[in-house]
């Protein structure tokens, strides 16, 4: 199957839908930074652009399969306080399986999702690395016109763009 194929399964995969409605709900009030498919989109853009750029090769599939989703789990740290990184860690492996990936890649993709929040791994030339700052770079922070009331550190905020 080609590399659209496995990805369209994840869109449209009862469990994916299913989080991505219960997410939708949880920030249909949000006027700023929403976790939609835009946000996952780009996420997956702009990480394949950083590893165009830098010449490393991340397999775009993975790259696109891990921006999809990296915010998966986010409806249960709104419901439950659970950290939507680990939440979608373990939300993931279910939707990989009945999508066609196979074990070896759903453990590289898991563990991006797993570690997009720590700025640890930022500088990884591996997809966990390069999905972490795709994600930061998302942000459009620079023009948001409720950056003032973000809750975000300003440290954490995009209020540049970058490259």
């Amino acid at each position: 199957m080609d590399m659209t194929g496995r990805i369209n399964l994840i869109l449209q995969n009862p469990t994916y839908k299913q989080c991505y409605d219960k997410i939708a709900a949880w920030e249909k009030d949000r006027s700023h930074c929403k976790h939609d498919l835009t946000h996952f989109l780009d996420v997956a853009r702009i990480t394949y652009i950083l590893t165009l750029e830098e010449d490393v090769a991340i397999n775009k599939e993975y790259i696109y399969a891990a921006a999809l989703l990296h915010d998966i789990g986010r409806h249960m740290e709104y419901e439950e306080e659970v950290p939507h990184d680990k939440a979608g860690g373990a939300i993931c492996v279910p939707i990989l399986q009945a999508c066609q990936f196979n074990e070896e890649e759903i453990a590289c993709i898991q563990e991006a999702i797993l570690s997009h929040c720590n700025p640890s791994v930022k500088e990884h030339k591996n997809l966990a690395g390069y999905l972490y700052r795709g994600d930061k770079m998302s942000r459009t922070c620079y023009s948001c016109h409720k950056v003032e009331q973000c809750e975000w550190e300003n440290k954490k905020k995009n209020l540049q763009i970058r490259r």
